[in-house]
């Protein structure tokens, strides 16, 4: 960005320079004085001429510096085709300045009016833009549907009450996600995420992961070689890894979120009833294949010796036995995206985490407390779209990544019990791996 930024400069100072040239010398054989009332005027008209050009020349040291690649979450995959670096475009535009309104369909009960409220920069939402999720405790489904669930609206439209939690009803507050690196997730094969999955610790070591397996709505494309258990099929996004690719996720935003129809889900949150779609196909669209290219994190000072240290100290306390290094993708028709090794720090598998995270609310087949690993890579990025603050786990309540790990239970226990167990310079080095991600 930064070189296109000086190409486009360049070219300016060297179209001005060459008018100034010009009219110096219209202005020597007076020719100019056909077009200009008085000379005076033609060297005023130089004057501001030149004062463009050295206010261009200056306004690269006026403006901030271009941040450096892995100082950000957003930006596509390198790699893809000028068709695909523009449909990316169209879905940025879609989902980070597309604000809705009454008028373009907007609730009339909502929690955003736009995408990229509750992920700026792609990054983690804030306790502000926290989510509300409300109605199941089992599998047996969700009993508040009719009542608004899963979803808290908690604004709307003029003329029209927020919605409010009904009597007996669960709930659990979900912190929105950063968006980076979705798509080489979504391409995780069924095999491989199964590969993981140890349901009966066959190995002995505490760790039981454990897939969502969902029946899926009918506009859904499976996935190559998808696997099925009684017509359900494994789910990977979202806190409880309740959607199945994103697709899914993106649907489920838009109505849910902000009370946007589409074709995919044409129900209005409200009333119930079906309306045309309030966003077209094509931008819904866009949208998804733009969380599918946004490029995964960039980890800072890897080679760092204690990043290097603090790397080895997570592996050796278990903690990559959830949050696995290196994952895999599948074949895709984005080649940046095909066959690639990738590093998210998750298995993408459910695991229980003790009393101390269990909120009574489930989604899909997941207990109560159990909850999808999620993916550490872009964590120590967070503070960036959270207000210069951490606000980690499912429902922001960890205030440090220190705080976040001691919050651990359950399968995690003895990780924990681990950890707590280090020497301050050792708890130290294994943090700044962590920021590092």
């Amino acid at each position: 960005m930064e070189q296109h930024e000086n190409s486009f400069l360049k070219i300016i100072l060297l179209e001005l320079s060459n008018l100034l040239l010009l009219l110096i010398e219209l202005i020597r054989r007076r020719t100019i004085i056909n077009y200009i009332m008085n000379i005076r005027s033609a060297y005023l008209l130089i004057l501001l001429i030149a004062s463009g050009i050295f206010m261009l020349g200056s306004c690269k040291k006026l403006l901030p510096a271009t941040p450096a690649n892995d100082q950000l979450l957003d930006g596509p995959v390198d790699g893809l085709s000028f068709e695909q670096q523009q449909q990316f475009l169209k879905g940025d535009k879609a989902f980070n300045k597309q604000v809705f309104t009454t008028v373009t369909g907007l609730g009339p009960v909502f929690v955003a009016n736009s995408c990229g409220s509750c992920h700026a920069g792609d990054g983690k939402g804030h306790p502000s833009t926290t989510l509300t999720r409300f109605g199941q405790t089992d599998s047996s489904g969700n009993s508040f549907l009719h009542l608004g669930g899963p979803q808290l609206q908690n604004r709307a439209i003029p003329g029209f009450d927020p919605e409010v939690i009904p009597a007996g009803a669960s709930f659990s507050k979900f912190t929105p996600p950063a968006n980076t690196g979705l798509g080489f997730l979504e391409l995780v094969s069924d095999q491989d995420i199964l590969a993981l999955s140890d349901p009966n610790d066959a190995n002995g070591d505490g760790i039981s992961g454990v897939p969502n397996w969902i029946t899926l709505p009918s506009y859904i494309i499976l996935q190559t070689n998808a696997i099925s258990q009684g017509g359900r099929y494994i789910c990977r996004f979202g806190k409880k890894g309740a959607a199945y690719n994103l697709l899914n996720q993106t649907v489920n935003a838009y109505n849910q979120d902000m009370g946007i129809t589409s074709l995919y889900s044409p129900f209005d949150v409200y009333s119930g009833l079906e309306t045309d779609p309030e966003i077209s196909t094509k931008d819904l669209n866009a949208v998804v294949f733009y969380l599918q290219t946004l490029k995964a994190p960039v980890q800072r000072t890897p080679n760092d010796p204690e990043v290097l240290s603090g790397k080895q100290l997570f592996s050796q306390i278990g903690c990559e036995n959830c949050h696995t290094q290196t994952l895999k993708t599948g074949y895709s028709l984005v080649t940046p995206l095909s066959n690639k090794e990738f590093h998210p720090y998750t298995d993408l598998l459910l695991h229980d985490m003790g009393p101390g995270l269990d909120d009574g609310y489930t989604e899909g087949n997941a207990k109560t407390y159990e909850w999808r690993t999620p993916p550490l890579w872009g964590i120590g990025l967070s503070p960036a779209s959270q207000g210069g603050s951490y606000f980690l786990l499912h429902d922001g309540r960890a205030k440090s990544i220190e705080e976040a790990i001691v919050l651990h239970g359950g399968e995690a226990t003895n990780s924990t019990n681990q950890f707590q167990s280090l020497s301050t310079s050792d708890k130290k080095s294994l943090i700044k791996f962590l920021s590092s991600l």
